[in-house]
């Protein structure tokens, strides 16, 4: 039980910095460039999902929540928000700069995810841009920047007071979230065990790789971690820990859920964010990729 309590609020400050840079910078464009936002967005979104992809390779969950905050604001396009969970690998890489895995190793395995960030979120966006064409008739023009939404929906009175304190505020009210929901999951994991677990990805090659991509969607820092060391010690091959990798956003999918209030389109995120990585975990297995 401390172990549990212990870890969970090692994980949560973690990403103490990341939540409040992301709040402060919603904040700030909020009381400063309001007038300016919609206009970057709409010049600037369509390089999105590139740029998703890119910082999406930092090995650290915090990057996906601060994506899952802007694109509650409307501040990133859908395919901005999936190129940033799709790349982004958690724990990952410090697992396998620790056990003195090859550098060129660990290269091909980010820049493969990164690949597939990008190539989804433009995928997604193009299909976003059509789909608003045919209903309206012409190019999607964007909701514009909702970060009101997001304070209305906390109480936050932003426009108020300082957006140090409105930030931290947000930032405080996530992190709580986030220890509690953490807290219940490592005590999952120490129930259940890693041993069982791995048995159950491991025994069969389909209904393992279905098997690691929902352990992927577990937003939990343990869930790349258990991956990545089951793919160390042989346990689990390649395309399974790609698989579960893809859809392991760390806590960005707990977060969205938290600040997006369209629950619908959170959870039509989440299912097509696991259908990507079985989709790309099979074509994997398939082509005989191996790392």
């Amino acid at each position: 039980m401390l172990d549990a309590f212990l870890d969970a609020l090692i994980d949560t400050l973690k990403i103490l910095p990341f939540l409040f840079a992301a709040y402060l910078a919603m904040e700030y464009l909020e009381s400063h460039t309001e007038d300016h936002i919609r206009s970057f967005v709409k010049k600037a979104g369509w390089m999105g999902p590139f740029w998703g992809g890119v910082l999406g390779g930092v090995p650290q969950c915090g990057f996906s929540a601060a994506a899952a905050n802007l694109y509650a604001g409307r501040a990133v396009s859908l395919g901005t928000l999936f190129a940033i969970f799709l790349s982004t690998s958690d724990e990952m890489l410090p697992i396998m700069l620790s056990e003195a895995v090859s550098p060129v190793r660990i290269l091909k395995i980010v820049f493969l995810k990164m690949l597939i960030g990008i190539l989804c979120g433009f995928l997604i966006d193009g299909f976003c841009h059509i789909l608003a064409s045919r209903k309206t008739g012409q190019p999607e023009d964007g909701e514009g920047f909702l970060i009101e939404r997001l304070c209305e929906k906390e109480h936050c009175h932003c426009e108020n007071g300082s957006i140090v304190l409105s930030a931290l505020k947000h930032t405080g009210n996530i992190l709580l979230f986030v220890f509690v929901i953490t807290f219940l999951l490592n005590l999952g994991f120490f129930f259940l065990g890693e041993d069982a677990i791995a048995h159950a990805v491991s025994s069969h090659t389909v209904a393992g790789l279905f098997l690691s991509a929902l352990i992927g969607l577990i937003p939990n820092c343990g869930a790349s971690v258990l991956l990545t060391q089951m793919y160390l010690q042989g346990i689990l091959p390649s395309s399974h820990m790609i698989a579960g990798l893809l859809d392991g956003a760390g806590v960005g999918l707990l977060i969205l859920f938290r600040v997006n209030p369209d629950h619908r389109e959170n959870i039509r995120i989440m299912i097509l964010l696991y259908g990507i990585a079985v989709l790309f975990g099979f074509l994997i297995n398939f082509l005989g990729i191996s790392f």
